[in-house]
């Protein structure tokens, strides 16, 4: 168990759902936050619903100098949670280029380049916390993910290099892989979705891991363990049951 009080704790990410929730619970629990996203006037209203000391600065994580700038103006943090993510449902037959691109430079680029300004400052003062948003998408190619389950893929690939670097040091490296949140995000689905969380629900199971001493969570559970199982497929059987037809 972590003690908050008195923590400084930036949530990049935090204007929207699951962020919006997890800046609440940490700033309950005692935590001081400082939360970042594009939108100010939503920045301005969670600080206003936060019961705690909070704050804000606007930031683009598709600007690396835009990101550095933030993090000398945040300064000292005990930890940083990165919670930025786009989504759009997209088939290889469907390929939109721009949209793409934009998953990639938010959902994996954006967490490099936050994580790149924070983790030296962590280092040389010999403590910090850092935590990735993954996906369950990013634990095997789905049909209808172009962009995001690779994106998500490269993200928990750079988690678990980080892990690997640093697991003896007195940084913490954490990565949270969620199922189906109810957001903006997944309004743009057409498919039936299992087990899927209210963003309340999500932020109680990501702070609940953050307050431990685990490297990975995967959730809901029982629904996590399909796509982990997944990877233990061999191609014909995995294919056959998650791919789909080809459609002229």
């Amino acid at each position: 168990m972590k003690t908050w009080q008195g923590k400084r704790y930036w949530l990049i990410g935090a204007s929207e759902g699951l962020g919006r929730e997890t800046a609440k619970l940490l700033s309950r629990a005692g935590a001081e936050v400082i939360v970042s996203a594009r939108s100010e006037d939503r920045l301005k209203s969670l600080v206003e619903e936060c019961p705690g000391k909070a704050s804000y600065v606007t930031v683009d994580v598709s600007d690396r100098e835009a990101v550095e700038a933030a993090a000398k103006e945040v300064g000292d943090i005990d930890g940083m949670v990165y919670l930025a993510g786009v989504y759009w449902p997209m088939k290889a037959s469907e390929w939109d280029n721009e949209k793409a691109d934009l998953m990639g430079e938010i959902n994996y680029l954006g967490a490099s380049r936050c994580v790149g300004a924070v983790i030296g400052n962590m280092l040389a003062r010999g403590q910090g916390h850092i935590v990735l948003t993954g996906s369950l998408s990013g634990f095997r190619g789905l049909p209808g993910a172009i962009g995001y389950s690779a994106s998500k893929a490269g993200l928990m690939a750079l988690a678990e290099s980080m892990q690997a670097d640093l697991r003896t040091s007195p940084v913490q490296v954490q990565v949270i892989n969620p199922g189906f949140i109810k957001t903006r995000l997944t309004e743009k689905n057409d498919f039936n979705m299992p087990f899927i969380m209210e963003p309340e629900e999500a932020a109680r199971e990501f702070v609940e891991h953050m307050n431990t001493d685990e490297f990975k969570k995967s959730f809901p559970l029982v629904f996590s363990w399909v796509f982990r199982l997944s990877q233990f497929m061999p191609d014909w059987m995995y294919y056959r049951l998650f791919g789909t037809k080809y459609q002229d």
